[in-house]
Formats: C-alpha cells, structure tokens, sequence
C-alpha cells in the first residue's frame, strides 16, 4: 500500500502559479503510475495529468496542456504539478492518486490510493 500527502494548494491570482507536491509513503513509490486530478464544487472529479513510473511518459488533459506540468522524484518519493498562467476556472481540490497498472490513465476508477487534497483557488 502507499499514502498519499499532497501540500502546496491556497490562493493565487489569476495568472499566477504555484507547484503542488504529493509525498508518498514506503519504498516502492517508483512501482506506482502516479495522477492528478481536480473537483470543483458542484462538479465530478476531472483528470488533470499523470505520469509513468520513470517519469518518460505523460498525459494531460487539454484544458492544462501548455500550462500544467506534472513530474516525480522516484528519490525524493514525491509527484509534483507545477501550475502556470492559472485561471479562475482552475480552482478546485487538487488530489494525487496512485495506481500499479495503468500508465499515464485518465480514468479515476484505475487509481488505487488517493491523497486528502488540497485546496487551490484561483482569484479574478
């Protein structure tokens, strides 16, 4: 099993960034295909980007791409999404998950292990 700890969420203005870090627990993180996904309130939970075990292999989801970049240190035991050019309609809980199967998947039911989330908020 792996936990999941992601920090780096609060408020930002529109057109600002910020960088997101999900640490993970034990000594198998680099076994895992890591996601990020978002909720805002009201609406299902989107897929905003994954990566592959060796960090080789990316997906995003085309409202992010261009402005989103997700990365791991198998080292540090730790998945990243450094957010750019952010817009009011990027708020939202932002969640990491983890899976040991599917590469790069966009689909939430493919993720095993989710973190608590953490709050990002966009302001006009």
């Amino acid at each position: 099993q792996v936990q999941l700890v992601e920090s780096g969420g609060g408020l930002v203005q529109a057109g600002g960034s910020l960088r997101l870090s999900c640490a993970a627990s034990g000594r198998t993180f680099s076994s895992y295909r890591m996601g990020w996904f978002r909720q805002a309130p009201g609406k299902e939970r989107e897929f905003v980007a994954a990566i592959s075990r060796s960090g080789g292999s990316t997906n995003y989801a085309d409202s992010v791409k261009g402005r989103f970049t997700i990365s791991r240190d198998n080292a540090k035991n730790t998945v990243y999404l450094q957010m750019s050019t952010l817009k009011p309609e990027d708020t939202a809980v932002y969640y990491c998950a983890a899976n040991r199967f599917y590469s790069t998947s966009e689909a939430p039911d493919d993720y095993n292990y989710w973190g608590q989330g953490t709050q990002v908020t966009v302001s006009s």
